[in-house]
């Protein structure tokens, strides 16, 4: 694929998903594809009422397009605790002080203003299946004719990093915010000749490239501003799992030492030492990144939807509705599909879900192929990056999501132009799910 060719795609994936002819996505009716079509239309016969819980990129995205879909008849409410979200993609570049937190947050004004999704910022106590309600902290409750889940990732207690104040010693900074700060602060007080390791946990986890790209930005920054200085990457997984061409590249040409197969112990968090499955003697650090092992949001854990494992929500992928409770749907990083766990395919999914809810409500079945389309950019210095996307397929005979031609397609090198094509996916998606 050429990299204009695959710009273009990602441009078609965001701004106007079932205007694409490859999405898979789109409704008989030809309201969805028309210019002039309103962003909300009235009352078009179709009635529902829908809760939507976490309001993320998977979240932010279906409650947007029930609205634009299903029109004024379709009863949107979004439950996020937080006020505005912060995006994870991009959030590397906080680590070597190319980007902001504050650049990578967004409100949901257009949500509510444009859209009309009722907005309800809070904590859920508890999800009724059989009475289709949903209890919030506030003690008020929000009853449902389909219920979305999208609360995104937890994580395992690693040990040695159970009290709050080893874990800020000892960040993970895997969801954006304090921790990525605090993580800049850290790597930007360390002295000449000072260690910084990271690990990565078994796959799966959110953003397959996400933790070697942190590995190359980490190690760029280092090399222009550090003398003598390690960067050490300790990986459970036996290989590279995404754009291994593009790591093996960017490890090189930052003296990055990776080990694959290295499964942690424990940290002592005071002596800042790591132990690990590789050695019996502690590494020992200045600064000391581990990423925990992940398992879905508590909504999922403690509502008996985590039927994988113990960890992930099974869904039908034609509806991304759980397999062990009619009407409650999971979307993003808290589902078990054969798909990454990642914004961009959180936002996919969260078409394909919004989708099959508007069908539902019209009585009608749903979309028996849907497509969906992974893409990501990764930095590897400050200013070149690479790019992987992979176009998913339904398969009728596993009922899974299978990559079509067997295989994803990474760019052929790190560029400057991928770099700053990098940013314009990135503005593009994020306006498709928060714009």
């Amino acid at each position: 694929m050429k990299r204009r060719d695959f710009i273009k795609l990602l441009s078609g994936a965001g701004v106007g998903m079932t205007a694409a002819g490859w999405s898979g996505i789109a409704l008989a009716d030809k309201r969805r594809t028309s210019s002039t079509t309103p962003l909300v239309p009235t009352n078009i016969g179709i009635k529902g009422k829908v809760v939507v819980i976490g309001g993320g990129m998977g979240g932010a995205t279906v409650a947007k397009y029930l609205r634009m879909w299903g029109g004024t008849g379709i009863d949107v409410t979004l439950v996020e605790r937080e006020a505005v979200y912060t995006s994870n993609i991009m959030s590397n570049l906080v680590l070597n002080g190319q980007r902001t937190i504050q650049s990578l947050q967004y409100g949901y004004g257009n949500l509510a203003n444009k859209y009309g999704v009722k907005m309800v910022q809070g904590n859920v106590l508890a999800i009724d299946p059989v009475g289709r309600k949903v209890t919030l902290a506030s003690g008020a409750t929000l009853t449902y004719d389909r219920l979305v889940l999208a609360p995104g990732i937890d994580f395992d207690t690693v040990p040695g990093l159970e009290t709050p104040e080893a874990q800020a010693k000892v960040p993970h900074a895997w969801k954006a915010g304090g921790q990525t700060t605090a993580l800049r602060n850290m790597i930007t007080a360390m002295p000449n000749n000072g260690v910084f390791v990271m690990t990565i946990p078994a796959a799966p986890y959110r953003c397959p490239p996400g933790p070697y790209e942190r590995a190359c930005v980490v190690a760029d920054w280092l090399r222009r501003n550090k003398t003598g200085t390690r960067v050490i990457v300790l990986d459970a997984n036996p290989k590279i799992m995404a754009e291994p061409n593009a790591f093996l590249e960017g490890f090189a040409l930052h003296g990055i030492q990776y080990y694959p197969n290295a499964v942690i112990d424990h940290v002592d968090a005071n002596a800042m030492a790591l132990y690990t499955s590789l050695q019996s003697q502690p590494i020992y650090a200045n600064v000391i990144n581990v990423i925990p092992p992940h398992r879905a949001g508590a909504l999922i854990t403690d509502n008996g939807l985590a039927d994988v494992n113990g960890r992930w929500a099974s869904v039908n992928v034609l509806t991304y509705e759980a397999n062990h409770a009619a009407g409650i749907h999971v979307i993003g990083d808290a589902s078990a599909t054969t798909q990454p766990k990642a914004g961009h395919i959180a936002n996919q999914e969260a078409k394909v879900c919004a989708d099959a809810m508007v069908r539902a409500f019209a009585g009608k079945n749903p979309d028996p192929s849907p497509v969906t389309n992974s893409s990501c950019y990764s930095p590897i210095t400050a200013d070149t990056a690479s790019w992987l996307t992979a176009v998913f397929g339904f398969d009728a005979a596993t009922g899974t999501m299978k990559v079509v031609g067997g295989a994803a397609t990474e760019a052929a090198s790190r560029s400057k132009d991928n770099y700053e094509e990098m940013v314009k996916w990135f503005n593009t998606l994020m306006s498709d799910s928060f714009a």
